[in-house]
């Protein structure tokens, strides 16, 4: 009776993984395929960009709602001294690194795009060995030898290439750099109380919808204003569609935001990490067979080593985070009660909850 009941909690736990892994793949490439679906005829980014923001904070706010009236228990909310001293820098480097990511689509393909955002790793590497998170081994030197080398196969002599795409997204994933070792140092400052992603979420929207409008002013306001698909619309049902299907974008950018946690906290941090290797093989395929992208061995090769640093990366992790292999027992949530009520009593194990944290951050 006792195996069987082992067996049938071996199955349910594989089950609910399988689940969360399919959920957090369908935001993930639900929205790189959504962002370029929707730049071809809708040709203003950074508005698509502000509007998401808003999106994401009203659900983040709705949610932290609902669990305050639920735990009866009062959110974080940062006095303006730490929100614009601690939490404004993050919320700049986010709001460009996902305003350029989403104006890159405008030139080049989502197999480009992809590949080059997995370059984010390298750069968050450099920008952690600069602010003293990691430190130097010959182990994260062939990471960056190997995701550099990588980058450059797949992009040399790609017939698809485009400089001023290439060239945002690879700002953006400089930016990301940034954007996720502030991120982290972030997190890992318990006194601000913002290691829930709903918290974060909530306090970092208003601040890169603010740092993003000079940026959309200046590029894109004058051209927005003229634009028959917005101001200066004929065509009611027109504009219900447009602006549908942007809200459509903020809900598949909150999910991808939330599948990510449920992931971490259900399961680990190094099953993310494993599900974003394979989401990026899928998003290339996807690619490949829907919209016709262009991909040679060579581009196959650059990726297949692209991806091979990133392997190496995540083993480092999970060597680091288990203390070079050493199991560590599990503990149940009954400490964090907003996790239960987000959650429903997940189980991780003990030591992935700082884990979880860094490599949330290194899934942007």
């Amino acid at each position: 009776m006792g195996r069987w009941a082992l067996d049938v909690a071996f199955v349910w736990r594989a089950v609910l993984t399988l689940g969360l892994v399919l959920l957090y793949y369908c935001f993930s490439i639900g929205i790189t395929f959504y962002n370029k679906w929707l730049t071809k005829s809708f040709h203003f980014p950074l508005f698509m960009t502000m509007l998401h923001l808003a999106v994401i904070f009203l659900f983040s706010a709705l949610s932290r709602a609902l669990v305050q009236c639920s735990s009866h228990r009062a959110r974080v909310v940062l006095s303006w001294t730490d929100y614009l001293r601690r939490v404004a820098p993050t919320a700049l480097a986010t709001a460009l690194d996902v305003g350029l990511s989403n104006w890159s689509f405008l030139y080049i393909t989502v197999s480009l795009y992809t590949m080059t955002k997995s370059s984010a790793v390298l750069f968050i590497l450099i920008f952690s060995l600069i602010f003293k998170l990691e430190e130097l081994r010959a182990a994260l030197v062939l990471v960056v030898l190997l995701i550099a080398g990588g980058l450059f196969m797949f992009t040399y002599k790609s017939t698809q290439f485009n400089m001023e795409g290439f060239a945002l997204v690879l700002g953006a994933s400089f930016i990301g750099g940034i954007r996720w070792t502030l991120t982290q140092i972030l997190l890992q400052k318990a006194d601000l109380g913002l290691q829930n992603p709903i918290d974060t979420m909530f306090h970092l929207q208003p601040l890169m919808f603010l740092g993003l409008f000079p940026l959309f002013a200046v590029f894109e306001g004058l051209h927005l204003s003229t634009s028959e698909k917005i101001f200066r619309f004929q065509d009611t049902g027109l504009l219900l569609r447009v602006l549908g299907s942007l809200f459509l974008g903020g809900i598949l950018a909150f999910g991808l935001g939330f599948s990510e946690f449920l992931l971490v906290s259900r399961t680990s941090s190094l099953t993310l990490s494993i599900a974003g290797i394979f989401k990026e093989v899928c998003t290339l395929l996807l690619a490949g067979h829907l919209l016709g992208d262009q991909i040679s061995l060579l581009n196959w090769l650059g990726f297949a080593l692209c991806l091979s640093g990133i392997s190496l990366h995540v083993a480092l992790k999970a060597m680091h985070s288990r203390g070079d292999g050493d199991p560590k027992p599990s503990k149940g949530l009954g400490s964090n009660p907003d996790l239960e009520l987000l959650l429903r009593s997940s189980q991780p194990e003990e030591g992935e909850n700082e884990a979880a944290e860094e490599d949330l951050v290194a899934q942007g």
